[in-house]
């Protein structure tokens, strides 16, 4: 064992030169997004008001690959290429034959994979004479990330934070105005979403969306910033998954499963989308399953129809699975997983069956996390704990088949700014909220009526 290997990395010119688009590999046509308004499919011109053309372009484009400019590219050698670690440790404490592994992405700068998406956003702004970028973010791990990037190419950055999230991890604003940010708290005063939206003081990532894109579409030198959900930013993502592919390839091992945390879908649409489009091209068996909360399960228990990305219905009409966007989630300390909705594109191949979901409660999240950390030292972001339950329990299900399995997980961030959270945990408080089915029943019973409907 001592010549056992534990990290596989890569060197800087393995950085990805082209992100993979996934929707050109999947059958049918896919549902366009609605115009809010019209409820009419939704084009470029529709959103030129608070996207840049080259983001728009990469929201549209036909092709597979798409080219990785060379400015980004060089960005992302601040921290790219991310580790690949097997954990052997964890493997011994649960006694099991399974091989685990993890890609870790909280090297970055931010501390988690939001920076992926984050560098090319404000670059293709910067270079369209955009001054200032105008976000939303659930645990802060956005809104840093686009914090750091906007300080990278001379924009000015505003941060509507999920108001749970905002008092559960003030490190988090210190991080974002270290980088130039300014910080609400949301729901806020400073907008007629917010004020709308003033009773539900926990606030959510639909409500904090809904205040975001309300100042940008209202200045004429500002720009919003998605972090999730939106088909561009899950493109930003796949460089994870090319790099794990190859680090794979290092460790002589294929995954027979490939897990990762869901919130709006762009960590898991990373690490999965390019081994996703081996099993389409290549007849490839990978099994692929979502980690999501259940207190806000929705590939589980949303039902799949055209919604509003936001809580006031600001935002394009999306396919996706949803528990309706009028739904504030319990105040989980996973921040980032508390959206109402999913990534269409995600949602499409859930529907589809080529990816499957699981739910877990946080309290067990937790349990895993400490074991984690106890043995691999790494103490992950509450979100990222989501993954590493499920990859226990695949691990404890093959230790009870007794056989071989091949495990990756995606490690999506570090927990050093949740750490009130752990707290919680290790001195018995930490609650394990319910899923509000009443909430969600009375919220898609709110679904927009006279679309289309999907099957």
């Amino acid at each position: 064992m001592a010549d056992a290997r534990t990290q596989f990395l890569l060197t800087e010119d393995r950085i990805p030169t082209h992100w993979v688009n996934i929707a050109p590999d999947l059958p049918g046509e896919p549902l366009p997004p609605l115009h809010p308004g019209t409820h009419e499919p939704a084009g470029p011109d529709d959103l030129t008001p608070i996207f840049p053309i080259a983001l728009i372009e990469q929201e549209m484009s036909p092709h597979p690959d798409v080219e990785i400019p060379e400015e980004v590219r060089e960005a992302y050698k601040l921290w790219r290429p991310t580790p690949l670690h097997r954990a052997r440790n964890l493997e011994k404490a649960l006694g099991t034959p399974a091989h685990i592994y993890y890609k870790y992405e909280g090297v970055s700068p931010a501390g988690s994979h939001k920076p992926n998406s984050a560098i090319p956003q404000a670059y293709e702004n910067a270079k369209a004479g955009v001054k200032k970028l105008v976000t939303e973010t659930g645990a802060g791990q956005w809104g840093s990330s686009l914090a750091f990037a906007s300080s990278l190419f001379g924009l000015e950055c505003e941060v509507f934070m999920v108001g749970s999230s905002y008092d559960q991890k003030p490190y988090r604003r210190s991080m974002m105005q270290t980088w130039g940010a300014t910080v609400h708290r949301s729901p806020s005063p400073l907008t007629e979403a917010g004020r709308a939206q003033a009773a539900n003081e926990t606030g959510s990532l639909g409500i904090a969306i809904s205040e975001a894109v309300e100042i940008a579409a209202q200045s004429d030198d500002a720009n919003y910033a998605l972090g999730s959900v939106l088909s561009h930013v899950c493109l930003h993502q796949t460089v994870i998954g090319q790099e794990t592919i190859a680090q794979m390839e290092m460790a002589g091992e294929e995954p027979d499963v490939v897990i990762g945390c869901v919130g709006g879908g762009s960590n898991f649409a990373g690490l999965a989308f390019p081994w996703l489009r081996r099993n389409l091209r290549e007849g490839k068996s990978v099994r692929f399953v979502g980690a999501e909360p259940a207190a806000c399960p929705t590939l589980t228990k949303g039902v799949y129809a055209y919604d509003f990305g936001d809580t006031v219905g600001l935002t394009p009409l999306m396919p996706m699975y949803t528990l309706g966007h009028d739904f504030v989630p319990p105040p989980v300390h996973a921040g980032g997983l508390r959206y109402h909705g999913d990534s269409p594109l995600l949602c499409a191949i859930v529907k589809a069956g080529l990816i499957g979901a699981k739910a877990v409660r946080q309290n067990p999240t937790f349990e895993a996390a400490i074991q984690f950390s106890r043995t691999e030292g790494i103490i992950p972001a509450p979100e990222s704990a989501h993954a590493i339950r499920v990859a226990i329990d695949e691990a404890l299900e093959a230790k009870e088949a007794g056989e071989e399995r091949v495990i990756l997980f995606g490690l999506s961030g570090h927990g050093h700014f949740d750490l009130a959270a752990y707290d919680a945990y290790l001195a018995g408080t930490l609650e394990d909220p319910e899923f509000d089915e009443a909430g969600a029943h009375a919220a898609i019973e709110k679904l927009p009526e006279g679309l289309p409907a999907i099957a």
